[in-house]
C-alpha cells in the first residue's frame, strides 16, 4: 500500500522510470537508462536524476551511476546495496572477475570480514570509496583473463567471480588483497577437497609469476596434498632466485631451499594451519 501511494506522489515520469526498474529487478540504473526509459533528453534526464536523489528516492553512487532506495527504508537516503553487485557496475564495458578476498568471501574461504571489494580487470582503474565500502581494482593482463565462473548473488542477479583455483592463485600472487598468505593458506584449507592440485599447477605455470610457483609448492606440501608429479612440475619451474612466503611482512625467517622461499611465517602459524 505504501508503495503504491509513494509511485502516486512522485509524478508520472518517476513513476515509470521506477515501476519499470522494479520490474526488471534493476535496482541499479545509469543516465542512459533514465533517458531511455522516460525519453527525456540527456540534460533534462541529468536534472531528473538529481531530483530523485535529492528526494531520497534514489543514491548516487558515482557520476552517471545510481541505485533506487528501497520503500522500505523509510527516509534513509544514503543506500549502496549488494557491493558485489555494485562492482560489477564500476566496471562496466570492461571484462571483470571478482578477485582476491572478495572471490574468497564468495566461495567461503574467509576466517575474517573484509571491509574492501576487490575487482581484476584488464585495464587501469581507479579505486573509490562509495558509502563506507572501499572497491579497489587489480590489473591483469588480458590474456591472463581465465579461471572465471559465473556466481549468483540472489535469484536474479548473477557476478563473475574467480574459480576456486584462481583464487588461491591471486591470493598467492597479492597476498596484500587477502589479509596476508595466512589467510590465503587458511581459505585453501577450509576448501582443500574441492580444489583440483593440477589446475592449480596448470593456472600458476601459466601465470608464470616465480612468487607464485614458489608460495603454491609450499603450500601444497604443508597442507598435505598427495600430488608429488603436480609437484615437480612446479619444481621444475623454480630458478635461483628467493621470494618471500608472505609479501606483507618483514624479510625475515629461514631460507628453505627446496621452495626457493625465506619463510617468514612463524612455525606457530604453520602448524595451526596444519591442525586445522
Amino acid at each position: 500500500m505504501r508503495r503504491n501511494h509513494h509511485l502516486k506522489t512522485l509524478g508520472p515520469q518517476a513513476a515509470k522510470l521506477i515501476t519499470t526498474l522494479h520490474e526488471e529487478r534493476q535496482p541499479l540504473f545509469s543516465l542512459r537508462d533514465v533517458e531511455q526509459i522516460t525519453r527525456l533528453a540527456p540534460k533534462s534526464a541529468r536534472n531528473f536524476a538529481a531530483t530523485l536523489v535529492q528526494r531520497g528516492i534514489a543514491t548516487r553512487l558515482k557520476a552517471g551511476l545510481f541505485i533506487l532506495v528501497p520503500f522500505e527504508l523509510g527516509r534513509e537516503r544514503e543506500y549502496l546495496g549488494n557491493p558485489y553487485l555494485v562492482a560489477r557496475a564500476l566496471a562496466v564495458g570492461d571484462p571483470y572477475f571478482l578477485s582476491h578476498a572478495s572471490a574468497m568471501d564468495l566461495h567461503g574461504m574467509l576466517t575474517q570480514p573484509q571491509l574492501v571489494v576487490y575487482v581484476t580487470t584488464p585495464r587501469a582503474v581507479r579505486g573509490r570509496t562509495i558509502l563506507g565500502t572501499e572497491f579497489r581494482f587489480a590489473r591483469c593482463k588480458p590474456e591472463h583473463l581465465f579461471g572465471t565462473v559465473g556466481h549468483w548473488i540472489d535469484k536474479t542477479e548473477k557476478v563473475v567471480v574467480s574459480d576456486l583455483e584462481r583464487t588461491v592463485i591471486d591470493g598467492l600472487k597479492q597476498p596484500q588483497f587477502c589479509g596476508g598468505f595466512s589467510e590465503v593458506a587458511k581459505g585453501f584449507w577450509m576448501r582443500r577437497h574441492d580444489v583440483d592440485a593440477g589446475r592449480l599447477v596448470d593456472y600458476a605455470l601459466r601465470l608464470d609469476v616465480g612468487a607464485v610457483i614458489r608460495r603454491l609448492g609450499f603450500l601444497l606440501e604443508v597442507c598435505g596434498i598427495d600430488a608429488p608429479a603436480d609437484l615437480e612440475r612446479l619444481r621444475a619451474r623454480l630458478t635461483a632466485t628467493y621470494d618471500l612466503l608472505d609479501p606483507t611482512l618483514p624479510a625475515e625467517g629461514r631460507r628453505l631451499a627446496r621452495w626457493r622461499l625465506r619463510v617468514n611465517v612463524t612455525p606457530e602459524e604453520i602448524e595451526t594451519l596444519r591442525s586445522a
